[in-house]
Order: C-alpha cells, then structure tokens, then sequence
C-alpha cells in the first residue's frame, strides 16, 4: 500500500487502439520531491502525467494518491495540471482568463488578488494582464499557462514541458520558486527533455519508447553509469535497452 502522502503508477499500460504507448511502468514520487520525467518527444511522459493527475485512466495497473485510486474527480482540485498544449481562451484577456480559473479553483476576494499578482509577477507577465491572449507569443503563453496552475498553491503540481520557449533568466526565476514551493511541502512532477533541467530534480525517471530504462537521483543515476552528466547516463541506459 502506497504512503499516504505519495503517489504511485503500479504496473500501468496504457494502448490506444492496437498501439502501446506505455509498458507496465512502476514508480512512486515522493510527499514534497521534484520528480523528473526524462525522455525524448514521443517517449510516453505526456501519456504517463496524465494518468498521474488523474485525468486519464491506465488499460492495465492503477495509479494510486495515497490510498485513493485514480481517476477520482474529487482529487484534481489537489491538484494543479499545466498541459504541454496551452487551454487558455485566446479570446479573453490574460486578466479574464485568470480570473475564470481562479473561481474555479474557488478563490475569491482579497486572496484571488493576491494570488494573481503574485503569480503574473512570478512569470514576468504583470504589464501583459490586460492584453488578449491572442495577441501572446508562444512563450508568453506558456508562462500564462504556469501562472494559472500556480494560482490555487495546489499540494501536487504537475507540469509538462513548462519552461518551452521561455528566455533562460525567467527559467532560473521559476526553477527557484519550484524549489521554494518544495520545500514548504508541494509535491511536484515535471517532464523535460532539457538535461540541465533534470539534473535540477531531486529525483528522475528516465522514459524511452514507453518504458521506464531508470530511475533515481541524478546523481545517483550519473554514478551508477560512470558518466559526469545526466544527457551522458541516459544514453547509457537506453543503450542498455536497446
């Protein structure tokens, strides 16, 4: 039985038609750890957070948060999702959308104020806030994107490819929040393709044609490989699987 506070994949498959996308994938990510999901474009992560949010159902193995198995509609308001493909309503403005899935998330008042602020000034998108979404580069979307599940302070936070497109000195801006949100007590998943990223984790695992190849801190998996980087050791490991 998984801990309470952890969230565990035991054995999951997931097939779409005839095609399997996922391979009976077994890990558990930790009460308040940043864990990596690394892996090429097309490796299974995308497939494999959702199923972790709970927004998706496994064909085969369960995926449980604590002791409650998921999907389980009541658990997503826990939890805050940011899609590799940006849901925002483009023709909105960066405030209205804001404002919508802040009542959503049941925020309110004063504190629906201060959230947004706190969170458009996290992503660097405050003189942005009344312009139309359509108007957004890629980039400026994403970080939208960031800040709108950021907005409840959810205990699990799960993020796809967030940093895609963002300007280097922002990326080490919102790393160091994910690290404060961390250590006060936010489990948070993140899947990249971006090794100095991974090596940002507290832990990883490493994905490849659907399968898990490795898991562990990147240190750890660097040692275990001989190998002095994390792009270094993952090329051991799929060589291995080859």
């Amino acid at each position: 039985m998984p801990n309470k506070e952890s969230i565990v994949a035991d054995h999951v498959t997931r097939r779409f038609g005839k095609k399997t996308i996922l391979k009976e994938i077994s890990l558990e990510v930790f009460s308040s750890e940043i864990f990596g999901l690394l892996g090429p474009s097309g490796s299974g992560k995308t497939t494999l957070v959702k199923l972790l949010a709970g927004i998706d159902e496994a064909s085969s193995g369960s995926v449980y948060m604590g002791n409650i198995t998921l999907p389980r509609r009541e658990m997503l308001s826990k939890i805050g999702y940011m899609a590799q493909s940006d849901a925002l309503y483009e023709e909105l403005t960066a405030q209205e959308n804001l404002d919508f899935f802040a009542s959503l998330f049941g925020l309110s008042g004063k504190t629906k104020r201060r959230r947004i602020e706190e969170v458009m000034a996290l992503v660097n998108l405050q003189d942005a806030i009344k312009k139309l979404v359509s108007s957004f580069s890629g980039g400026m979307k994403r970080r939208l994107s960031l800040a709108i599940a950021l907005l409840h302070q959810p205990k699990i936070l799960i993020l796809d490819e967030p940093t895609v497109g963002i300007d280097p000195i922002l990326r080490v801006s919102i790393w160091n929040e994910l690290r404060a949100m961390s250590d006060e007590g936010t489990t948070i998943i993140i899947t990249t393709h971006v090794m100095d990223e991974a090596d940002k984790c507290d832990r990883l695992a490493m994905i490849r044609n659907g399968s898990l190849i490795a898991l562990g801190s990147p240190d750890a998996l660097k040692q275990e490989t001989n190998t002095s980087t994390i792009e270094q050791a993952f090329l051991t490991y799929g060589g291995a699987q080859a």
